[in-house]
């Protein structure tokens, strides 16, 4: 169990906030946080909500309780599109994203992410993860938590390039939340105009941090932001996978321009 909803970096004021993926993947954003609490005041905001406004609800009263406002909202993955939603519903809390290996916002680039990681493992591999995924239908609770720590050993080898020696801290892998939260943003996703209405109310700079070896496509991210926000601004790494403080050849650079964002 989770035991703290937020944990708290450096001094304050905090007036950043490290938001993770998953959805259901809480801590692992804690090294992104250690390492911004050297200038900033940083808030590590834990999501335990089961619906996709269940989650931007508990942000929301997360930073009104803890933060000192308007805060930089750094999200990682699903934690990106979760700032981009509380951007568009509570401007005044916010007054700039930074989005690291954003999820991606049509099927079709969906689709792509798949094939790509299919592609970076071997017939074994492969074979094991479609194993996985039809496990994963039937398994009870407790096998559903080895299947997704087994399935999290195969996205290592597609979602990374070429990984430090390091723990990722995630605290648990809540397989519950995430069967709940994305199925509904994939419907959300899917429904036509929607996202780009709701995100064409943000008015805030937004700062794009990506990885070349990341499997999430940037054209499915990058025309579709610069779409719904003017202020958009894109950085990509090369040899850089989908968590980039993890990565060798661009760690450094990744934490060079975060600290110039924020």
């Amino acid at each position: 169990m989770i035991e703290s909803r937020v944990r708290k970096y450096g001094s304050p004021p905090y007036r950043a906030a490290v938001l993770h993926g998953g959805p259901g993947a809480p801590g692992y954003m804690a090294p992104v946080a250690r390492e911004l609490s050297q200038k900033i005041g940083v808030l590590e905001p834990l999501q335990t909500r089961d619906s996709v406004d269940g989650q931007i609800e508990e942000l929301k009263s997360q930073l009104v309780e803890h933060s000192d406002k308007p805060v930089t909202l750094i999200g990682s993955s699903w934690g990106a599109v979760l700032a981009l939603f509380l951007a568009s519903r509570y401007p005044q809390l916010n007054d700039k994203l930074i989005l690291i290996g954003s999820a991606v916002f049509d099927a079709e680039s969906s689709a792509r992410i798949e094939r790509i990681r299919t592609e970076r493992l071997n017939e074994k591999e492969r074979k094991r993860l479609h194993e996985i995924e039809s496990q994963l239908l039937t398994a009870a609770p407790d096998e559903k938590v080895v299947l997704f720590e087994e399935l999290g050993d195969l996205f290592t080898k597609t979602d990374k390039y070429d990984p430090i020696d390091a723990d990722d801290e995630t605290i648990e892998v809540q397989h519950e939340i995430f069967n709940k939260v994305w199925p509904e943003f994939v419907k959300l996703r899917d429904r036509p105009g929607y996202l780009k209405k709701e995100f064409s109310r943000i008015n805030i700079p937004v700062t794009v941090i990506h990885g070349d070896y990341d499997p999430h496509p940037l054209e499915g991210i990058k025309p579709f932001l610069e779409a719904c926000i003017s202020d958009t601004n894109f950085y990509l790494l090369p040899g850089c996978g989908h968590y980039p403080w993890l990565e060798r050849h661009a760690r450094e650079r990744f934490f060079e321009i975060l600290f110039s964002e924020i």
